[in-house]
């Protein structure tokens, strides 16, 4: 109906169904038919037609004293939005965990701003689960399943978390669960309890006493490369400490529960060319990781 009611207030400001066609790229007769199906809808004439053109009905002039400021103001702001969502010239807002969006994707930001020099980023990293529709976020990184039925989720993939230790610890290299079980350890105070799994399918669940807990995994890594215990963390993590010899893995056999990783966003709110394209490069990057294995 609203559609309608601009055309009717189009109408009436050319005083012609020729110019009202002409202005809103329609043929004369759709122009016609949608005004004779408001009349219908409405159950009154809104228009005089004549030889000598068109006129306001007195009920027709009420409508358009009513409606044409509001379809008018509407039609702005609709046009406004278009534009918002479909340019690449501003900002789009990310939320990602610290231990994901830093570091590990440092060579993608740096990236994406010489090549899209017009997109402003607005990157906010935090550990805490940030409801994305009170930030008024466009997107967010987020590992595991979210549980919300009000976002949309799409799964890019999972990170392997291993066990992993220094070469210069000062104890001997646990060569078995029951030896890891006894091993001086790293944790995170998120999941100091670990699930561990092998190709066989079998899994072990490993409760332990860590000797050190963090609630932040860069402070992990750099305290199992000080020689300070082994410790489960996720590949993309220790990936350059593996290849520069800080760190080597143990019992490769067995590693943690996958680490699945999403986009999400707001099933309710539509995203923005500048989100979309970001979802979609930093799907590209992920790909192309050797930590990363993405989904099919």
């Amino acid at each position: 109906m609203l559609d309608d009611l601009k055309i009717f207030i189009t109408t009436a400001n050319k005083s012609s169904f020729t110019a009202a066609a002409q202005h809103l790229d329609m043929t004369i007769a759709t122009v016609s038919r949608r005004i004779s199906a408001l009349e219908e809808k409405l159950g009154c004439q809104l228009l005089h037609r004549s030889t000598k053109g068109l006129t306001l009905t007195p009920v027709g002039e009420s409508y358009y004293q009513e409606c044409a400021e509001f379809i008018e103001a509407l039609d702005q702001r609709i046009s406004n939005l278009d534009q918002t969502l479909n340019s690449l010239k501003g900002s789009v807002k990310v939320l990602a965990p610290v231990n994901l969006g830093s570091g590990l994707l440092n060579a993608f930001w740096q990236d994406f701003v010489k090549r899209y020099p017009d997109i402003e980023l607005n990157i906010e990293l935090s550990n805490t689960l940030q409801d994305i529709r009170d930030t008024r976020a466009d997107i967010a990184l987020r590992s595991g399943n979210q549980p919300s039925s009000s976002l949309i989720q799409k799964r890019l993939g999972h990170i392997v978390p291993i066990l992993v230790i220094s070469p210069q610890v000062q104890f001997p290299l646990p060569e078995s669960i029951d030896a890891l079980q006894h091993a001086p350890s790293i944790a995170s105070n998120v999941c100091p309890d670990w699930l561990l799994t092998n190709d066989k399918g079998e899994i072990h669940p490993l409760k332990k006493e860590h000797q050190h807990i963090s609630n932040d995994m860069n402070i992990t890594l750099n305290l199992a490369k000080a020689g300070a215990g082994v410790a489960l963390m996720p590949m993309s993590m220790v990936y350059d400490a593996l290849e520069k010899g800080e760190l080597i893995r143990v019992l490769p056999e067995w590693r943690g529960q996958n680490r699945e990783i999403f986009f999400v966003w707001p099933y309710r709110r539509s995203l923005s060319a500048r989100a979309k394209l970001l979802r979609d490069e930093l799907t590209q990057f992920l790909k192309q990781q050797t930590w990363f294995h993405p989904s099919p």
